[in-house]
């Protein structure tokens, strides 16, 4: 996917501090969610946004700042919430570099309502593509591997036992398996989408992932 940077070199050069600060924040993050995803989330926003007509500079300000506050919710295994949390730095931070309030507030409030679990949902066209973008980068293939990852991080089993009640482990535990995350969140993110085009790229990504997770279970059981 091709990025389109604005020609406005102000705005160019408040992306280049947003890359800088984001960058900076997030150096000593876990693969996860490291600055990979970022840039992913990144293509994929600006994507959506072409498509759906969204403001592309507020979408590129927004995804590079999204996760600046993961690193306090990995230290507090998920008691922080680094959607609120980054919602605040993102304010201060844009503050800092002189960015006019309204369109400070307006990137920041894109970030606090980014998270699939938290209960405020995006309400600008800009906070709706971010989610998607975000939430797209979490299924299919690249969700596959990404849910591996963080369970490996955690300390998780490959897979949960046959006989263990998923709705009742807890996350950042050797229970917070791929498969759990799978059993949790994924296989509902493609009906939470906002956008047209997300929707769109989530629907062969849901059905690849759902396809590998059920043989998965079927393959430690010793069904398949």
């Amino acid at each position: 996917m091709r990025i389109t940077y604005p020609e406005d070199p102000v705005k160019k050069q408040f992306i280049k501090h947003a890359e800088e600060y984001a960058r900076q924040r997030m150096q000593n993050l876990r693969s996860s969610h490291g600055w990979d995803h970022v840039s992913r989330v990144v293509r994929m926003a600006l994507h959506i946004a072409e498509a759906e007509g969204a403001d592309t500079f507020v979408v590129l300000m927004a995804s590079l700042l999204h996760d600046i506050a993961r690193d306090e919710e990995n230290a507090s295994n998920g008691q922080a919430c680094h959607a609120e949390e980054g919602y605040r730095l993102t304010l201060e931070f844009l503050t800092a570099v002189n960015m006019e309030h309204p369109v400070a507030l307006h990137i920041a409030r894109c970030i606090k309502t980014h998270r699939f679990r938290s209960d405020n949902a995006p309400e600008s066209l800009e906070a709706k593509v971010l989610f998607d973008a975000d939430k797209i980068d979490s299924i299919g293939a690249v969700g596959i591997g990404r849910a591996f990852l963080f369970s490996g991080e955690v300390g998780a089993r490959l897979h949960n036992d046959e006989h263990t009640d998923i709705l009742s482990t807890r996350a950042y535990t050797e229970e917070d398996t791929a498969y759990r995350e799978f059993m949790v969140k994924l296989q509902y993110i493609s009906e939470r989408l906002f956008t047209d085009e997300g929707k769109r790229i989530a629907r062969a990504r849901h059905q690849f992932m759902t396809e590998y997770f059920n043989r998965l279970h079927l393959e430690v059981t010793g069904e398949a």
